[in-house]
């Protein structure tokens, strides 16, 4: 496992005149010049040291919409290692924007939609649908962008439902969509804290079980992720492609793997979705791995996927 260093990136300056609220909850931390030379010159030796001398694999720098953007590229070229950085910010283009200053970005546009989809059963894949293909077109690199449906900073996502598969769909889709999933702690134990510091449970008091339904599932949907990363040497750079939408469902081809997703809920009864753009030859027996289930694609190309209680499918 390689080691990731959390920076929060606290160094804008105040505007003049600009002063703390008094007994306010604000913590008042130092504002350095982030555009003067010396400072610039201080902070990217410092990172180059640091970096150095612990063996950093990667940074996850914070808040970096408050820094100037004309601190970063040299921040991160001292750096020399992969840094991500975190840009709350739904909206793709601004969001993007920031890929010209760091290598990677967490993906809050994806974020905010992932979660309007699958938070119930009236969710929206519309706009789900159109992010997986507009985020690729606009930023310089998606397969740098950090996906997930879950942080320290926003509602777990089991606040917002208790139904586990709708959880475990979203969880399926930051796995299987590309970027680079994150898992944050908690998640696979079920976690269900709201607003911040509610979701920043302990994690001991899971007593850090490798039992749990969404360790094992997490595990089971890493697996096959993992044997297309060594199958396949152009999975990790290219983006997955929507090749299924409606207003509750959505299938992604990535390399080898193919995934739908439903909204639908525990509570749905059995339905079938035909897939075509799947990249199976007729004829060809797909094995869906949850269920271990087969289906046979037919002459013509059209797969038949039968969704059982709103799980995910994942062939």
């Amino acid at each position: 496992m390689g080691n990731i260093f959390i920076l929060t990136a606290r160094l804008r300056k105040m505007t003049t005149g600009q002063t703390r609220p008094p007994l306010s909850n604000v913590v008042s931390l130092p504002d350095v010049k982030t555009t003067d030379p010396f400072v610039m010159q201080t902070y990217s030796s410092w990172i180059r040291s640091l970096t150095s001398v612990f063996a950093v694999d990667g940074l996850r720098i914070d808040t970096v919409k408050h820094v100037e953007k004309s601190f970063w590229p040299g921040f991160t070229s001292a750096a020399g290692i992969y840094s991500m950085g975190e840009v709350l910010e739904g909206d793709i283009n601004r969001m993007c924007s920031y890929q010209e200053e760091l290598d990677g970005l967490l993906n809050y546009p994806l974020y905010y939609r992932l979660t309007d989809a699958f938070r119930d059963t009236n969710g929206n894949m519309t706009s789900l649908s159109f992010a997986m293909t507009a985020i690729p077109e606009t930023c310089q690199d998606s397969s740098l962008l950090g996906i997930f449906s879950e942080n320290h900073d926003n509602p777990r996502f089991l606040s917002y439902t208790k139904d586990m598969h709708l959880n475990m769909n979203v969880i399926a889709f930051t796995l299987l969509a590309g970027g680079i999933p994150i898992i944050y702690q908690g998640q696979e134990q079920g976690f269900s804290g709201g607003n911040d510091p509610s979701n920043r449970e302990a994690l001991w008091t899971s007593s850090y079980s490798t039992q749990s339904t969404l360790y094992r599932f997490i595990a089971s949907i890493n697996q096959v992720r993992n044997r297309d990363v060594y199958a396949n040497p152009s999975f990790l750079d290219t983006p997955a492609s929507v090749i299924y939408s409606d207003n509750h469902n959505i299938a992604l081809r990535k390399g080898l793997i193919v995934s739908l997703f439903s909204n639908m809920g525990s509570n749905a009864t059995a339905y079938n979705i035909t897939l075509t753009g799947h990249g199976y030859q007729e004829n060809q027996i797909v094995v869906e791995i949850l269920t271990c289930t087969n289906s046979t694609v037919a002459i013509g190309g059209d797969l038949q996927i039968s969704v059982q209680e709103g799980l995910p499918q994942v062939s």
